[in-house]
């Protein structure tokens, strides 16, 4: 799982989405905790590996510096990936194809369309409850594909 740079909570906690994000992300795979954070069959690998800190906004995008540094070591002592969720534009924006999607949500529209092994999700922050209103299909069509993609690719 690719997501973007961890929140304050979880930069204090050192543990990969544990916060409110990752229960709905948890929610959203169909991951118990436990298979969620088995690092044996999930590794987790944000966009940026440091709190990046508070803008006027919200947080601060990841630092740029982080994903060209440490993306590609890791992802090669990693050989045996079968799926990568992009959780949000950061990943999305790094790993599809320049000009795959316009935007978060044409990305997550066409993620049948995306590179074998590659699946856009937006991320799961508290605003995503208000993106998936007016996007009912995501919870309709994507969820249960994206589970049984999980399934197959852990089993």
């Amino acid at each position: 799982m690719i997501g973007q740079a961890p929140g304050s909570k979880v930069h204090a906690s050192g543990k990969a989405w544990d916060d409110d994000s990752g229960d709905r992300l948890r929610a959203w795979t169909g991951l118990s905790p436990a298979d969620f954070y088995d690092g044996a069959r999930i590794a987790h690998m944000p966009s940026g590996f440091c709190y990046p800190g508070k803008g006027s906004g919200g947080d601060l995008p990841p630092r740029p510096e982080c994903a060209p540094r440490w993306h590609g070591p890791l992802r090669a002592a990693l050989p045996n990936v079968r799926l990568t969720l992009l959780v949000g534009r950061y990943a999305q924006k790094r790993y599809l194809p320049r000009g795959f999607a316009p935007s978060l949500t044409e990305a997550v529209r066409r993620w049948r369309a995306a590179p074998d092994g590659l699946f856009p999700l937006p991320h799961p922050a508290w605003r995503s409850r208000l993106w998936m209103a007016g996007n009912p299909w995501f919870e309709a069509e994507v969820l249960p594909e994206l589970r049984a993609g999980i399934a197959a690719a852990l089993s």
